[in-house]
């Protein structure tokens, strides 16, 4: 198997290329392989942001259902725009197909952004919001995808507040989390025991921002310059929630519970509207691949989003940045990861 190589945040002395784990692909089980590398005395761990997961090339042999199927839930009149960005993401991340259910009102609309996903309409409000009867239709279509998101442009109300965690209750597949799903999740969270938690928990990846965080916690989000608080609070709530937290901001936390990264790469420009739709749907579109733990697909497609928006940045200048320059950019993204090697190679 050829070797491949993430892109590094700094010099370094010496590196080696070693395998770390085996991953389905197409039936068969492929060697991943990662990068460890030294500056001096010291190696680099795997909470290091300078230690990822290589998942191998596409198999000359795959088809679309080879490379995992992605299915996006969102969406809603004035806000259909967040969940097509996610979906265009998916499939710019390698995932084999994209199907996006959204409120039947618009769903010309985001049909329209881009041809590739196909579109599944669903019962909506007066407002252009999914309606609990949607309910049935998206569980049918999740029994049919490898990964599955939730939430870009959803929108808020009553109905979504009970379809939002009826749906996690049922549904089988890894679930991205995000945006105003997060917001209907904070709802449940307040009023359902821990033992109704733990008695729904699946897959789930939670992807707040500061705001949203807050909401889930019911406490204030320590700011980005009490780092460490910042980390102990996000390590304490993905383990009491059992869920893979990526608390975005500055320097994106993720973590699980017992592991725990910080990002590096990005910058001020990414904050635009738009941005952390794009990064839900780089992460739904790794993790239907399964090429990798869930851990580390996450972390790798935080790394890749913001290294993304670092080329946007290089493009356009930070003011300039969009949520579209970043989709333009992760092509230039996965192809630095694929075919590169760092400089003074082997």
């Amino acid at each position: 198997m050829k070797r491949y190589f993430a892109p590094f945040a700094q010099p370094f002395d010496s590196f080696a290329v070693k395998p770390f784990l085996t991953a389905k692909n197409n039936g068969q089980f492929d060697t991943v392989y990662c990068v460890c590398y030294t500056q001096g005395e010291l190696t680099m761990q795997t909470d290091s942001p300078h230690f990822f997961c290589l998942p191998p090339r596409r198999c000359q042999w795959g088809h679309k259902g080879t490379f995992g199927t992605v299915l996006g839930i969102g969406g809603s009149r004035g806000m259909a725009g967040a969940v097509a960005l996610a979906g265009r993401a998916a499939l710019l991340s390698g995932a084999g197909l994209v199907r996006l259910a959204v409120p039947d009102p618009v769903l010309e609309t985001v049909a329209g952004y881009s041809p590739e996903p196909t579109t599944i309409p669903c019962p909506a409000d007066v407002a252009g919001r999914f309606s609990l009867d949607a309910l049935e239709t998206l569980l049918h279509h999740a029994e049919n995808c490898t990964a599955l998101f939730l939430g870009p442009g959803l929108g808020r109300s009553n109905e979504l507040d009970r379809l939002v965690p009826q749906l996690l209750q049922r549904v089988s597949k890894p679930v991205i989390v995000d945006a105003d799903a997060l917001n209907a999740l904070a709802v449940y969270f307040a009023a359902a025991t821990q033992a109704e938690w733990e008695d729904s928990r699946k897959a789930l990846v939670l992807t707040p921002h500061a705001g949203e965080f807050a909401r889930l916690r019911g406490v204030p989000t320590p700011s980005e310059e009490e780092g460490e608080e910042r980390k102990s609070a996000a390590l304490a709530f993905a383990r009491q929630q059992n869920v893979l937290l990526v608390l975005k901001g500055h320097e994106t936390i993720i973590t699980d519970g017992g592991q725990l990264a910080v990002n590096r790469t990005g910058n001020p420009g990414m904050a635009t509207g738009g941005s952390g739709d794009v990064l839900t749907g780089m992460i739904a579109g790794l993790m239907a691949q399964n090429v990798a733990p869930l851990y580390e697909s996450v972390r790798l497609a935080v790394h890749l989003h913001g290294l993304a928006g670092d080329i946007a940045a290089e493009r356009l200048g930070e003011m300039s940045v969009t949520a579209t320059a970043i989709l333009d950019a992760i092509p230039e993204t996965c192809q630095i990861h694929h075919g590169k090697l760092p400089k003074g190679g082997l």
